[in-house]
């Protein structure tokens, strides 16, 4: 099998890392391996890649923070973080900080290859949803897709991917009820009925963002029973 798509691979933990880079060097994937944090950086610097697989606890530089600098020169990288940390606290500080995904220690080998499949999935999805619509306007919006801004009423908005790929969603679906059940699967790759919630604190913001009246919205609807939808 072959695959033109290159994942770094952030472990200090060489049992497991040598046993990731041969699992998914056997998916396809071109795979590059450090141990620690300031090796991440300055081969993400020198080197391009479409994923990134970043354990938490790391030498010299740790994950959070080695994902807080991606962040500030590639705001659209797939990072998952993978952690023996299972604490609600650092997975929303992974998430805060950009990750895309959070696997706990231990886990299952196809579970991690599912969700980078589906990561990098998504990622392909957005660029070519923003190739061919890069700028979109509705009311007093307009967002730049490619470059994760926004404006409102001439006031510049920084979006997250998160909240980029979610809005991305709903337009493409303009008129459409869209379940939360069907936004975790096409915008975070996650089934669990839990994690709804999550669906409705981006909802939130989007409307905090783009709504005149966010606690009356016009654009960004809920149906009753069902999830959202989007009315340009």
């Amino acid at each position: 099998m072959t695959n033109s798509k290159k994942i770094l691979l952030v472990e200090d933990e060489e049992t497991l890392a040598i046993g990731l880079e041969f699992n998914l060097s056997e998916e396809g994937y071109a795979v590059t391996w450090v141990q620690n944090g300031q090796q991440a950086l300055d081969t993400f610097q020198s080197e391009g890649f479409d994923l990134i697989i970043l354990d938490i606890m790391l030498p010299f530089v740790d994950g959070f923070q080695v994902a807080e600098n991606i962040r500030r020169y590639d705001q659209q990288m797939p990072i998952l973080f993978l952690s023996a940390r299972a604490g609600i606290k650092d997975r929303l500080k992974g998430l805060e900080l950009g990750a895309d995904d959070y696997l706990t220690k231990p886990f299952h080998l196809q579970e991690l290859l599912l969700r980078v499949k589906g990561m990098l999935k998504r990622k392909e999805w957005y660029k070519e949803s923003s190739d061919t619509v890069p700028v979109y306007s509705f009311g007093d919006n307009e967002v730049h897709f490619e470059n994760l801004t926004a404006v409102h009423k001439g006031i510049k908005i920084n979006l997250t991917l998160h909240e980029a790929m979610l809005l991305r969603y709903l337009i493409e679906h303009e008129g459409k009820a869209i379940s939360r059940k069907e936004l975790l699967h096409h915008v975070w790759n996650i089934s669990s009925e839990i994690e709804t919630r999550r669906v409705d604190n981006f909802i939130s913001r989007l409307r905090k963002y783009f709504e005149n009246d966010p606690e009356n919205p016009t654009y960004i609807k809920s149906v009753r029973g069902v999830g959202y939808m989007f009315n340009g």
